[in-house]
C-alpha cells in the first residue's frame, strides 16, 4: 500500500502516539483543525458537534467519550464526525483541570465538603462483594464530577461553538468562491475564440 510504514509500529509505540503526539502539540490540534473545517456538514451542524464532544470531554467516563459525543450530536442533530473530533478537547493537558475543577464545583453543586478518604476507604473495604467495594469507593469521586461536569460541559460547548461555526462558515466561503473563480476560469476558456 502506497504510504504505509516499512515496519509497522508496536503496540508501545501506538499507545505512547495516541498520549504523546509524535510531532508536537501545536501540529496535532492545527491537523486537528484542519479536519474539522473539512466537514462537509453545515457551519451549524459541524460546530454544534464539536460542542458535543467538548461536553462530553467534561465527563468522568474515560473510554465513553466518543459514544456519549456520538448520542448527544445524534440528539441535537449534529455532525458525529465533529464530535469525535470535538473530544480532543479532553486530552492528557487538559484532564487534569478539568477533572479538578469538575470535582470542585460539583461539590459545591451538591453542598458537600471535603470526602474523609480515609473513612470511605474503610467503608468501603468493609463489604465483602467487590463490585459494592468499587462502587462504594469510586461513587463519592464519581458522583460530584458528573454532577459539576454537566454545567461545566455546557459552557465549554457555548465557548467552542462559536469559534468553531465562525471559522467553518468561512473556510466554506472561501472554498465555494474559489470554486466559483474556477468554474468562471473554465467557461471562459472553452469559449470559441472571436
Amino acid at each position: 500500500m502506497l504510504f504505509q510504514r516499512r515496519t509497522p509500529p508496536s503496540r508501545f509505540e501506538k499507545l505512547r502516539v495516541a498520549v504523546w503526539p509524535r510531532a508536537s502539540w501545536a501540529r496535532s490540534f492545527r491537523y486537528y483543525g484542519k479536519r474539522v473545517l473539512r466537514l462537509t456538514a453545515s457551519p451549524h451542524a459541524v460546530a454544534l458537534g464539536f460542542a458535543c464532544g467538548a461536553f462530553a470531554s467534561f465527563t468522568p467516563f474515560m473510554g465513553f467519550h466518543f459514544m456519549i459525543a456520538a448520542a448527544a450530536a445524534l440528539i441535537v442533530r449534529g455532525n458525529v464526525l465533529a464530535s469525535a473530533l470535538g473530544t480532543a478537547v479532553g486530552n492528557p493537558l487538559t484532564f487534569p483541570f478539568i477533572w479538578a475543577a469538575t470535582y470542585k464545583l460539583g461539590h459545591v453543586i451538591l453542598g458537600t465538603g471535603s470526602l474523609d478518604t480515609a473513612a470511605d476507604a474503610t467503608h468501603g473495604l468493609m463489604h465483602a462483594d467487590l463490585l459494592a467495594q468499587s462502587l462504594d469507593t469510586l461513587l463519592p469521586i464519581i458522583e460530584p464530577m458528573v454532577v459539576g461536569g454537566i454545567p461545566l460541559g455546557i459552557l465549554c460547548g457555548i465557548l467552542c461553538y462559536i469559534p468553531v461555526y465562525v471559522s467553518v462558515q468561512a473556510y466554506q466561503e472561501r472554498k465555494r468562491q474559489r470554486l466559483a473563480l474556477r468554474h468562471d476560469a473554465m467557461t471562459a476558456g472553452e469559449r470559441p475564440a472571436e
